[in-house]
């Protein structure tokens, strides 16, 4: 079954990872970034070796996102950001082919121990089963 298994930050959290502390979240140490990016390599490392990757990719900050819609005239209405600072949006994700949902959970679990700065707000890790062409629907 594939799963896709998501991170959540906000851009005060992508602001940290740069250093900037605010309200929202702490400021990142080099060392503490390079720990988060060895975290999540190993676990990418480990997906790959399994079979269990399909894709991962970390996402560009919420600033950078734009929602589109349509009016009542059916007209595109573009918004870009910046969102609020507390504003949780995906982060990351993987996409994985993994053979129960207990294991996918393992997996979950794992990135949920995730290492980061004392103050860190701790997001759970989200775990959604993609359909299979019209099941469930």
């Amino acid at each position: 079954m594939k799963y896709l298994v998501m991170v959540l930050g906000t851009q005060a959290d992508y602001e940290g990872m740069r250093g900037k502390a605010s309200q929202y979240s702490p400021a990142w140490s080099p060392v503490e970034l390079q720990a988060m990016y060895d975290h999540m390599g190993a676990i990418n490392d480990d997906l790959a070796k399994t079979g269990e990757l399909i894709d991962g990719q970390g996402l560009a900050e919420p600033a950078r996102t734009r929602l589109v819609s349509v009016d009542e005239r059916g007209e595109p209405v573009i918004a870009d950001g910046p969102y609020r600072e507390s504003e949780e949006l995906m982060a990351g994700y993987w996409l994985l082919d993994c053979a129960s949902l207990d294991r996918v959970t393992e997996i979950a679990a794992r990135v949920a121990r995730c290492p980061g700065p004392e103050g860190l707000k701790q997001y759970p890790v989200v775990i959604r089963p993609v359909l299979d062409g019209v099941e469930g629907v």
